[in-house]
């Protein structure tokens, strides 16, 4: 479970990172890094407290990650 977490704050760093170098967001680097994790730890102890998810943690990393990075941006925006 361990592992699973710190896999999971490693595709959720990479997530952020590739989102703002390829113009996706325009957060800032660690912004969208903060954001990115955020947004998979969330989801990650949603799926250990409650089962909802997708097969593969990974995916789950992933798709919370750009989800968070969806939400999160466009809230704060006026």
């Amino acid at each position: 479970m361990f592992l699973t977490l710190m896999g999971t704050v490693v595709i959720a760093g990479i997530v952020g990172y590739a989102a703002e170098r390829t113009g996706f967001t325009r957060n800032g680097y660690l912004p969208s890094i903060i954001i990115c994790v955020g947004g998979a730890f969330l989801f990650y102890f949603v799926r250990i407290m409650f089962g909802i998810g997708f097969a593969a943690p990974g995916i789950n990393a992933i798709l919370s990650s750009i989800g968070a990075l969806i939400i999160v941006p466009f809230h704060w925006r006026r």
